[in-house]
């Protein structure tokens, strides 16, 4: 009777057997394929800070990795991107290999957060002494230098308003339309800045570029830093029309344009940019000035333009409660995007400058460039930044070695 039993009880056994058997089987199967899918989206985390530590600040850097890490899901794109032959990563983590021993860390803390995953570099400079506050990806600042974009129309707009080409209120008729140099600067007009170029002519256009820093080097006694680069004659590609409103065959260093606009912000006195490399270089900077320029009539008259672009043009992404002054530039170059944004800001007894490149696939842009300026502003609001006092130092006035004029 036990066995008749048991013959029936067996084929019930089995088949629960095989219904759990299949149960596992489905069920590590959609595991794995759960694995596979999130490993396909979730890329490793772009880590914020990889600079090397060094004795002096290593306690002072720690927070700096804490304090501003974040994880992204975004792709390192090294190939062809979808709409172009993009050669240049749009990711990356740019800061390794950064050397941040003289850095302000709050300032680095800000830029390396609004920078996020970007490949690109922020150079942030006090315009009243030309130090150096921090550089976020050393390596592509200090390298040989894009192409402007429509940055450049800083450098043509001084040089017109300079030679009289045009007056602040002066409208050029482009086509249908009238124009003057406000809404030109502020919506970034190529039109507008190939026809001061035309006018000015190479030799007015390249002597003023020069003149403002162009073909040279921006900092002093920065070994790895190289001087970009300035056309011998008009470019082939368009003439100085392409020069003035894209930049055409100029290379631009971040430091550079740094260095142009802390003279814009400060009333006309280019610095040469010093980097300190550690604390004590730091507390004991003295300024040193490159040359005086005598632009200060030309100042007011690009600020509107400048406050404008952020205001109600191409960089209004960085717009917040202090108005910030800027000039975007957008543009492709040997098979890469360049995103670029030049700004300033006063707030209280500060002044900074902040230029941010960007270079990648179709995300990158000036308007993005611009964004993440305001990001970095807003960060170091936060932290009470600009409220902090600024004692006057010793280190504060202007070192008697003065070059140039």
């Amino acid at each position: 009777m036990k066995k008749r039993r048991f013959s029936r009880i067996l084929p019930v056994l089995a088949s629960i057997l095989l219904i759990f058997l299949i149960c596992i089987s489905n069920l590590e199967a959609t595991t794995t394929k759960g694995k596979k899918r999130r490993h396909a989206v979730v890329r490793p985390a772009v880590a914020v800070t990889k600079a090397p530590v060094h004795s002096a600040v290593a306690v002072a850097k720690a927070p700096i990795r804490t304090a501003v890490a974040r994880t992204y899901a975004a792709p390192v794109l090294t190939g062809v991107v979808r709409g172009g032959p993009w050669t240049e990563p749009t990711y990356a983590d740019s800061t390794d290999g950064d050397y941040v021993d003289g850095d302000d860390l709050d300032v680095r803390r800000a830029a390396v957060a609004a920078l996020g995953p970007y490949n690109g570099s922020v150079v942030v400079v006090d315009p009243m002494t030309g130090r150096i506050l921090s550089i976020v990806n050393q390596k592509l600042a200090f390298g040989g230098g894009f192409q402007p974009c429509s940055t450049i129309k800083v450098s043509v707009a001084l040089a017109a308003l300079s030679e009289k080409v045009i007056e602040p209120e002066t409208k050029l008729r482009l086509g249908n339309a009238h124009m003057d140099l406000t809404y030109a600067l502020a919506h970034s007009n190529n039109y507008f800045f190939a026809t001061l170029g035309q006018k000015l002519g190479f030799d007015k256009v390249a002597y003023y570029a020069h003149l403002f820093g162009y073909g040279e080097k921006a900092g002093l006694n920065i070994a790895s830093e190289h001087p970009g680069r300035f056309p011998a004659a008009a470019p082939a590609n368009g003439g100085v029309g392409m020069l003035s409103s894209f930049g055409e065959e100029i290379g631009q260093t971040p430091l550079q344009l740094a260095a142009l606009l802390s003279a814009v912000a400060n009333g006309g006195t280019l610095y040469y940019l010093q980097y300190p490399r550690n604390a004590e270089e730091a507390e004991n900077f003295v300024p040193r000035i490159k040359r005086r320029l005598d632009i200060q009539d030309e100042i007011s008259a690009i600020k509107p333009g400048m406050l404008g672009a952020v205001d109600f043009g191409t960089a209004h992404r960085a717009r917040q409660e202090e108005p910030i002054a800027g000039k975007t530039g957008t543009c492709t170059e040997n098979h890469a995007h360049l995103g670029w944004f030049g700004s300033f800001l006063e707030v209280g007894s500060r002044k900074l400058v902040a230029v941010i490149l960007l270079t990648g696939g179709r995300p990158v842009s000036g308007p993005v460039a611009a964004q993440l300026a305001g990001d970095f502003y807003r960060r170091l609001d936060e932290t009470k930044y600009f409220a902090a006092a600024q004692p006057l130092t010793p280190a504060a006035l202007i070192s008697s070695h003065i070059c140039c004029r």
